[in-house]
């Protein structure tokens, strides 16, 4: 080849171009191609596909189609601090910079070529300083306030909110629930809840396909009951009032004015109280009437350690009754008796 001819060929290598095949492996993957491969080993692996969206969103045409093997630091970091710029929120910024990162990886697991992993961990660090996330708990008058509201905005709605006000479930959970989930005991009624599947990429599917039981009440059991008059063992257990199924990745994007003009509905503030205040609220409740931990973090599907972290607030500011069986009380009660001066005459 002629020197010309070489740049030509060396740049083809370097990027895809047009028209190039993709399932041809003799090229470098690009950032944008890698972004496309993590998408859709979410999606085989039971994850949410938009996990992937979200680093899309945010590549710049410079990124996107650069080699991931030719990526520095200094460049990925600069991405991450743009998103900054842009206005995004700090959490926010850390969920996308997350999703590109795993793509990366994802990327450098599948090409052996790819040896800068070590840019990817220095380039694209979390960002620290982050406002603490609250973890809203209801009192037990509330929670049920909570529940007949959502009933009363849409009964389908409310029905989804009775079941993870009782079981304390990921929404995502419940909606994944099908008709043989529910164990119509008369005496004591439990839902085999599907796990979530957190804990890593590996084997998430297998992970979502086995269930858990929670108790339920028999009035709960009484209205899931009728839910599955005429249904199939396999059909989902909770639907929406159109009779489709809550979308089990992302349900929020059905229900989310639901849970907002319900939080109005009860005096709550929608910025603050989401349906996740129901779980937080189960898994204090359970906590204060001493359920041992192992027990909450099993019926919860979470781990003692996640609930030591997050609930410890919690434990504390909701435990006042349990500790004080433990209060040794050492000052004694003033004496009812009155002491009174005497007089000169007197003491004479």
């Amino acid at each position: 080849m002629s020197y010309w001819q070489a740049i030509e060929a060396a740049r083809r290598l370097g990027r895809r171009q047009p028209g190039d095949p993709v399932d041809d492996d003799s090229r470098p993957v690009t950032v944008s191609e890698a972004v496309d491969q993590y998408e859709a080993h979410l999606r085989h692996n039971s994850g949410d596909p938009y996990n992937a969206r979200r680093a899309r969103l945010h590549l710049t045409a410079a990124l996107a189609s650069k080699p991931v093997a030719l990526l520095d630091r200094n460049e990925l970091e600069r991405w991450r601090d743009g998103l900054l710029n842009k206005g995004l929120s700090r959490a926010t910024v850390n969920r996308t910079r997350t999703t590109l990162r795993a793509a990366l990886e994802l990327a450098a697991r599948k090409d052996r070529r790819i040896r800068n992993t070590g840019e990817f961990k220095a380039g694209l660090p979390g960002l620290t300083g982050l406002p603490r996330a609250r973890n809203v708990v209801l009192d037990d008058d509330a929670v049920r306030r909570f529940v007949a509201a959502a009933r009363a905005h849409e009964p389908k709605f409310g029905l989804l909110v009775a079941v993870l006000a009782e079981t304390g479930a990921r929404p995502g959970q419940a909606a994944r629930l099908l008709v043989k989930h529910l164990v119509d005991d008369p005496v004591a009624p439990v839902l085999k809840m599907p796990k979530s599947g957190k804990g890593g990429a590996t084997d998430r599917a297998a992970r979502k396909a086995t269930t858990y039981s929670v108790p339920i009440s028999p009035a709960l059991a009484t209205m899931l009951k009728q839910e599955t008059e005429g249904r199939a063992p396999d059909e989902p257990l909770l639907t929406r009032k159109d009779g489709d199924s809550w979308n089990s990745v992302n349900p929020s994007s059905q229900y989310r004015e639901d849970v907002r003009a319900v939080v109005t509905a009860i005096g709550r503030d929608p910025e603050e109280v989401t349906l996740y205040a129901l779980r937080h609220s189960s898994i204090t409740r359970a906590l204060k009437e001493n359920v041992p931990i192992r027990i909450v973090a099993a019926g919860h599907d979470t781990s003692v350690q996640q609930i030591e972290r997050v609930y410890s607030d919690q434990i504390t500011a909701h435990s006042d009754d349990i500790a004080r069986r433990g209060l040794l009380a050492i000052a004694t009660q003033p004496s009812d008796h009155r002491i009174v001066a005497l007089s000169k005459r007197r003491q004479s």
